[in-house]
């Protein structure tokens, strides 16, 4: 398994040796997961370095399974050990989805340019340019060369919508979880709150790369939770962890009037939803959670991992993402209410 050590690979791992696979599990430091099994191996491997990459092979394994492939060269690079992989399954991403006007993800920051998908989003929905320009073109290149070589490597392609659950460096969670550490008694949620982002815990991809271990082949299959909450249910459920509740919540009916007031990194003018059809058909694919019910361990990584640090020291990629001064900032979020309660 390449990048084990990440979000997907932790329980990923951990889900394909409870099932009796022998793993190898790769990693840039080669360190391991004091909650796997015993008998998992750490492998030191640097994804770049074709020499390293072919050396973790080793004489072949039965799956590659691969969190970290990001565009056309990384399936080149597991095309050229095909004779050594009997099949790999490899994560994609929702973002590869566009709408009937040719909006994507990559559109959201123009005027109108918040796709509008049909809801659910099947996998047979169009997608991108496969190119180099950004995260989404990357991963329909990706997606392309592997398929196109899928008679040599059969690949299980999984296109993940928002990944939660502990471990994430972008946790959307951290959102309401430190309103919440911070006793922030007022929410402000766009377009009335009913933003709807398709979650997928770790764990239900980690049952998606399962069943698709036993059952090579060539397919391309959405990966999300049973539901798909909006961001208020989403708010309303971390509050029943944490125990705090705000004393009131301010709905606006429209877009963020600016970034820091809000503005969620769930939010969004029209719906995603994936269709998970496929993979119940496919791969007999049951969910192992659901969101709510994945929750509890979250928030307590979430709270873990803030305990005397500020929150962007924390995550600094969360901070790099979204901005270290946008997401919290309640002087702007007073300002903005005090300014609409008076007019």
């Amino acid at each position: 398994m390449l990048g084990a050590t990440g979000q997907v690979g932790r329980a990923a791992v951990a889900a394909l040796a409870a099932d009796g696979w022998d793993v190898r599990a790769g990693s840039r430091g080669g360190a391991g997961d004091g909650t796997w099994p015993e008998g998992v191996r750490h492998v030191s491997v640097d994804r770049s370095d074709d020499a390293a990459l072919a050396g973790a092979v080793g004489e072949g394994c039965d799956v590659l399974v691969d969190m970290v492939a990001f565009g056309p060269g990384h399936a080149r690079q597991l095309g050229a050990l095909s004779d050594r992989i009997g099949s790999a399954v490899v994560i994609s991403s929702g973002a590869v989805y566009q709408d009937d006007q040719g909006r994507s993800f990559d559109t959201q920051g123009r005027p109108d340019g918040f796709p509008r998908y049909p809801v659910p989003i099947p996998e047979a929905q169009p997608t991108v340019d496969a190119g180099d320009s950004t995260y989404g073109t990357r991963k329909v290149a990706l997606e392309r060369e592997l398929l196109a070589a899928a008679g040599e490597l059969p690949v299980t392609l999984l296109r993940a919508g928002a990944i939660h659950g502990p471990h994430c460096r972008t946790p959307r969670e951290l959102y309401f979880v430190k309103r919440a550490l911070d006793r922030r008694p007022v929410r402000v949620l766009a377009y009335g709150g009913g933003s709807r982002f398709h979650p997928v815990h770790v764990s239900n991809v980690a049952e998606l790369i399962r069943l698709a271990a036993l059952r090579p082949g060539p397919r391309v299959l959405n990966a999300a939770d049973p539901g798909a909450p909006t961001v208020a249910e989403i708010g309303a459920a971390i509050d029943e962890v944490t125990g705090f509740r705000p004393s009131g919540t301010f709905l606006i009916g429209g877009p963020p009037p600016s970034p820091s007031v809000g503005e969620t990194p769930w939010s969004g003018a029209h719906p995603v939803v994936y269709d998970m059809g496929a993979a119940e058909r496919e791969l007999g694919y049951r969910p192992v959670t659901e969101y709510a019910q994945s929750l509890p361990a979250t928030v307590e990584w979430l709270a873990a991992q803030l305990h005397g640090r500020h929150w962007a020291e924390a995550f600094p990629k969360m901070a790099a993402n979204y901005g270290r001064d946008v997401l919290f900032d309640y002087v702007a979020e007073d300002a903005w209410l005090k300014q609409h309660k008076a007019g």
